[in-house]
Formats: C-alpha cells, structure tokens, sequence
C-alpha cells in the first residue's frame, strides 16, 4: 500500500514515446505525491492517449510542447510549472517501489544542508544499474576508465579510481555521492533556485551530471539510498533512434568537459579529451551500423 509523503512533491515527468511505460510510471507515483507534470517532447506514438485514458487525476497536467526540445528543457518547463517544495524528477520508464518516495523525502528532509537524492536504481531483474550512484567522470578518470586502468584500483585506489560505483558493494545506510542519475532525482526547491535551472544546451544526457557539480559547488550535499528501490527500465524510450542518441550523448559528453575542465587541464589534454570522445563515437557508429546491417540481412534471410 502507497501513502502520501508527509512533505508535498510535485513529479516532473518528460516523455518521449514511452508507450505503456508511462501510464504505469504516474499510477506508481499518483497516490504519492501532490502534484504531477507531465512534458511530453512532441510524441509521436499513443503513450498521452493511453495515459488520458486509463488515468483521471485532478493532480495530474499534461504539457503537450510541439517540437522535442530535449530532456533539460523539458524539465525545466515541469519545473516551472511545479508548485510544492520538493520537485522529483522521474524517467517515464521509472516504476516507483511501494515506500521508496517516502523513504527518500525522509532522507532529503533530515538535513538542511541535503540538496538532492536519489534512490537505488535497479533493472527489472533485481541487479543494479549504473549511473544510480557514481562520482564525477573528470577527464583523469575517463582515461583510467577508457584503457581499463581501473582494474589497478585495488592496489592505487585514489589514482585508478573507477567513478562506475555500482561495481562496489551496496551500502548498508544512505551515503553521500558525487552525482546520481537525472532518471530518478528528488530536489529541494530552494536548492534548485539558488543553483539555477537545467542546462537547455544538454539535448541529452549529461545534463544530470552538469547539475549535480552545480549543486556540490554550491554545497549542497548528494545523497544515495539503497534502500529506496525503483526498477529502471534503462533504454525504452531511446531504442528506436540510437544514431540520434548517440550523437546527443557524445555531444553532451564534450559540453561537460568544455564547461567544467576546460581551466583546470592543459589545452593539449582538452583536445585528447575532444578527439577520444569522438573517436568513441565513430566507433559507436560503426557498431551501431554493423548492427543495422545485420537486422536487415536477418529480415531478408
């Protein structure tokens, strides 16, 4: 049985073709919270119709925007349109655990100084993703991560330092992080305001990473808690265009360096930096392609 947090909560949702995704993501959360928002990103499958259709809620508002404006700016039109003092930011392909929300508002709610947390996100086998508790993939530990350095970690563990911290054992009790995932992230709205709103030059991804070092250098504290599941179903509203994707992903990759290590790394190592993160792009395409052939001759076979 859900119940309502005791501090209200308005849900900003983005939707992009999430089909029946949707619908299951707002009745996890509809008896939970005050307020839902929904933003859908020029859709063009069924997923508001379905949603119109099997839920009626006087707290729930569908934003319909006439082009795909990205994920940041869609959850700052959510954000705008928010009117309680704690705002979660949640994927349509989220599906809330009975407790967790509750779970999370206790722990956001416990020091003044906590600006954001997430919970633990999981795949819907059980096992946990990456991405729900990770610290900041600087530039020295993209390179550790890229050549496979981090496997040195246990014998230098500050200099192979691997950010992916789901390959460690899960904590026993909430702990402060570098950053957790835009797909499942609770903020308080004075936090938010005195750090500023999502960066709309993200299309996707990275977006999430460029606020949480926003809120850290404001001194708001991150915090990640095991024990608030949320099953993720990774992927399911990007399947169907991983070109567009993947270019938007390795676009929002080079930002975030530009805009955060641009000072602190030689030029030289910068434009390492730039030349890696394209090259892993053209390799992604090659693989990406090779898979497209594949389906094609498979069809044809």
């Amino acid at each position: 049985m859900n119940f309502i947090c005791s501090k209200p909560v308005t849900v900003v949702i983005v939707n992009y073709n999430s089909g029946s995704l949707l619908v299951n993501c707002v009745h996890a959360v509809l008896h939970q919270v005050q307020q839902i928002v929904v933003v859908d990103n020029a859709s063009s499958d069924t997923s508001l119709i379905e949603l119109e259709n099997k839920l009626s809620s006087k707290k729930l508002h569908i934003v319909r925007l006439h082009n795909n404006v990205g994920f940041a700016a869609g959850c700052n039109t959510g954000l705008n349109l928010s009117t309680e003092p704690l705002i979660l930011f949640l994927n349509p392909d989220c599906i809330l655990q009975e407790n967790s929300l509750q779970r999370m508002v206790q722990i956001i709610e416990s020091d003044a100084h906590i600006g954001m947390v997430g919970g633990f996100l999981v795949n819907p086998d059980g096992s946990e993703q990456g991405g729900g508790r990770r610290a900041i993939p600087t530039p020295w530990r993209a390179f550790v991560r890229a050549f496979g350095l981090y496997h040195l970690e246990k014998f230098w563990p500050r200099l192979f330092f691997d950010f992916h911290l789901n390959n460690k054992p899960l904590p026993q009790v909430p702990i402060e992080v570098e950053a957790i995932s835009g797909a499942l992230m609770l903020v308080k709205r004075e936090a938010i305001d005195k750090v500023g709103l999502w960066d709309e030059n993200y299309f996707l991804h990275c977006e999430d990473l460029d606020l949480c070092v926003r809120f850290r250098q404001k001194k708001w504290r991150i915090i990640f808690i095991p024990d608030a599941p949320v099953v993720h179903f990774q992927g399911a509203c990007s399947r169907s265009r991983p070109f567009f994707v993947s270019w938007h992903k390795h676009k929002g990759m080079l930002r975030f360096y530009q805009k955060f290590f641009q000072r602190q790394y030689p030029k030289a190592l910068m434009g390492l930096v730039s030349l890696a993160v394209w090259s892993r792009f053209g390799i992604a395409v090659m693989f990406l392609s090779a898979q497209y052939c594949y389906k094609l001759l498979k069809i044809r076979i």
